[in-house]
């Protein structure tokens, strides 16, 4: 009896059942020779009374050992122990896909494209070494973590070198996915693993199988007679192409090889992947680099706003969903006036310093003040000392500003001279000065 703990072969010891099918149960198992973990199909020992069929299965694990691809799940050892016939082969860390199917219903396109891409590889492998696999099916399609594909269970496999050993006419996998010329009794082909593959991709997009009935020989013939519904609405063109191209009735109408299937799927889930990317932002400027040439582009641009003569100007800072500290100006010279225009990069700009404004003209005023102050400082002294020497008329010229300053200082400088002096004829002194008086004769003091 199977059960947890028993050692087949003396080395592969049944850990836990993993899977069940037509051809067997899978167990998975440790192999402790070289202390890994294996995946092991026990076959059921019905099919080991059926005449030649133990020599077909040998002969199909000797033939997939030879297949080297990350796409196909490689086969370790083959056995028998105890009436009991055995396929040791590689354990995949990964969910079926079938049990992805039965949790999310339907994958998008470009998922699918790109599962398929990586099932159909994995069958040109197999397919050029000879081998077709006649079973595949989501239960078949293990997905590791990484999203990498690997097609497993080729227990019902047929090669071209021990094909004599099937019984004509047996109708062998899963009726959901049988091409039409098995579910016909013809011998499976490359053709009909596309054609199943075909069957998979259309589940991945719709949600169900192409053909549903009540038993196994009404759903074969479906498959022979019947065209699949359509696919939704929602499917891209491309995507719809390629697998009604793969679900075909007739061998030759469907792609030529596994390989060609490959390439254009692969294709159109670069396209769809592509597509479904967002673009790419491009950074936003805060200020622009230039001045806006319009005045649209220069309304969008915030102004600076002038605080107290000779403060630096700060521009406004746009709305911004949380408070921050307002940026801190450098100093401006006090010859800073703020310009109508925006400013250049988010800074206030400085006017050229070789610019004249109002400052320089209250400076040449204060210059003129301090000139004038000084004139009348100094004539208020020469006035004050005429008074105080006596020459009353002189310093009254000058204080009433008659002819001109310095007429009339010269003039106090000749009356000073008569007041040492006896007589003098007034006629002559005025005469120097332009002055026209009568001659009135000697006068005497």
């Amino acid at each position: 009896m199977i059960r947890p703990g028993v050692t087949l072969g003396g080395r592969y010891r049944l850990e836990e059942r993993i899977a069940g099918g037509g051809m067997g149960d899978v167990w998975r198992g440790t192999d402790d020779v070289l202390g890994r973990t294996v995946a092991v199909k026990i076959l059921l020992p019905a099919l080991l009374d059926e005449p030649g069929f133990a020599e077909r299965f040998r002969g199909e694990a000797r033939t997939m050992a030879t297949i080297n691809h990350p796409g196909v799940v490689d086969v370790y050892d083959y056995g028998s122990d105890q009436q009991l016939a055995f396929l040791v082969m590689e354990y995949v860390e990964g969910d079926a896909l079938s049990r992805t199917l039965s949790r999310v219903g339907r994958l998008t396109p470009a998922r699918t494209m790109a599962l398929v891409a990586q099932a159909a590889d994995a069958l040109q492998a197999a397919h050029a070494n000879g081998i077709v696999h006649r079973d595949v099916k989501p239960g078949n399609l293990l997905v590791r973590p990484n999203g990498t594909l690997v097609l497993t269970d080729f227990g019902i496999a047929r090669s071209a070198l021990v094909g004599q050993l099937t019984v004509a006419g047996a109708v062998l996998g899963t009726a959901s996915y049988i091409s039409p010329e098995q579910a016909a009794g013809d011998v499976a082909t490359a053709a009909s693993d596309v054609y199943a593959l075909g069957v998979v991709a259309y589940q991945c997009l719709s949600g169900h199988r192409p053909f549903d009935g009540s038993t196994p020989i009404e759903i074969a013939m479906k498959h022979v007679r019947e065209t699949p519904r359509p696919l939704p609405g929602d499917i891209p063109p491309a995507v719809r192409a390629i697998v009604e191209r793969a679900l075909a009735k007739d061998p030759n109408a469907r792609w030529p090889s596994a390989a060609a299937m490959a390439a254009v799927a692969r294709q159109a889930a670069a396209s769809l992947t592509t597509a479904a990317q967002p673009p790419v932002s491009q950074p936003i400027r805060a200020t622009p680099t230039s001045p806006a040439p319009s005045q649209q582009a220069r309304a969008s641009v915030p102004r600076p706003t002038s605080g107290a003569r000779g403060a630096a100007s700060v521009p406004s800072a746009p709305p911004a969903s949380t408070p921050s500290p307002a940026p801190v100006a450098p100093p401006m010279p006090p010859h800073y006036r703020p310009q109508s225009g925006p400013p250049m990069s988010g800074y206030p700009q400085q006017m050229p310093a070789s610019k004249p404004d109002g400052t320089f003209g209250r400076q040449v005023l204060i210059v003129l003040a301090v000139v004038l102050a000084l004139l009348v400082l100094l004539c208020a002294g020469v006035i004050s000392f005429l008074y105080r020497h006596g020459n009353a008329s002189a310093a009254a010229e000058i204080a009433l500003g008659d002819r001109s300053s310095s007429a009339a200082i010269l003039r106090m400088g000749v009356a000073a001279d008569s007041v040492s002096t006896a007589s003098y004829r007034p006629m002559k002194a005025d005469a120097q000065f332009g002055r026209i008086r009568p001659n009135e004769g000697r006068q005497t003091l």
